[in-house]
Formats: C-alpha cells, sequence, structure tokens
C-alpha cells in the first residue's frame, strides 16, 4: 500500500510543492524521520495539504502562506508558525504580509495569540537575517 501512496499523482504534485514552499532541507530532514510509525501521517499531509490544498490553482502559494500563517497563529501552533514564516523565502508572503495576517489574528483570535506569533515571527525573521548572504 504504501508504494501505491507514494507514487500517485497527488502525492508526487504534493511532494514537489512541499518541496517548492518548504525547501529541499526541510523536507529531507522530514523524510530522514519518517518512520514506519508516521509514514501514513506523512503520505496523508503531502497527498492532502500539499498535492491537494497547497497545488490548487485558485490562490497563490503567497496568499496560501498568509492565511497558514494566520489560522496556524490563531490555534497556537508555534512550530508550525516558525516553518511557515521561514517558508516565506519560497513563497513570496513579505514581512508586511505577516504583520497585517497578525493584526487579523488578534482581533479575530485574540491578542495573546497575535502577540505570541508576533514573537515566534520576529525570532524567525531575525534568523532569516542573520543566515543571509552578507550584501543580500
Amino acid at each position: 500500500m504504501r508504494d501505491a501512496v507514494t507514487s500517485s499523482d497527488r502525492f508526487c504534485q504534493g511532494m514537489a510543492t512541499r518541496r517548492a514552499v518548504l525547501g529541499d532541507s526541510h523536507v529531507d530532514r522530514a523524510q530522514s524521520a519518517t518512520t514506519e510509525f508516521d509514514q501514513p501521517f506523512q503520505a496523508l499531509i503531502t497527498e492532502a495539504a500539499w498535492g491537494h490544498v497547497w497545488s490548487r490553482p485558485t490562490w497563490t502559494k503567497r496568499e496560501r502562506s498568509i492565511v497558514t500563517i494566520a489560522l496556524l497563529a490563531a490555534l497556537g501552533q508555534d512550530e508550525e508558525v516558525a516553518m511557515h514564516v521561514r517558508a516565506t523565502a519560497n513563497t513570496g508572503a513579505t514581512r508586511e504580509d505577516i504583520c497585517e495576517a497578525l493584526l487579523h489574528v488578534a482581533i479575530y483570535a485574540g491578542v495573546p495569540a497575535a502577540n505570541h506569533a508576533i514573537r515566534i515571527a520576529k525570532q524567525v525573521f531575525g534568523e532569516m537575517d542573520a543566515e543571509r548572504p552578507e550584501g543580500e
């Protein structure tokens, strides 16, 4: 069954989109950490989240990135917020986009959730700035 799932068109599209958004190194780390126990979950998110939702043509990756960060912030999913903030380097979502999204989180999901997500975003943006080669 595993081979049928990982060779499906939806899985292949999902893997391509996942790599485009999160980057090869992140996906390679996730894949190398996959065990028999969580392989079905990894296949599910690759097909459903990345192969279906993130691969739809209606919204851009930038738009999906903004909405995803807002939703994850509202839900208090710290690690996922950080991962998706880092992915903005690949999706085209700007820091201003993320700021605006988190202002919406403050109004619609609560100031504490937005405040916490802003702290995470600032930390990740700081790390990204520190990793950037000089002159860029």
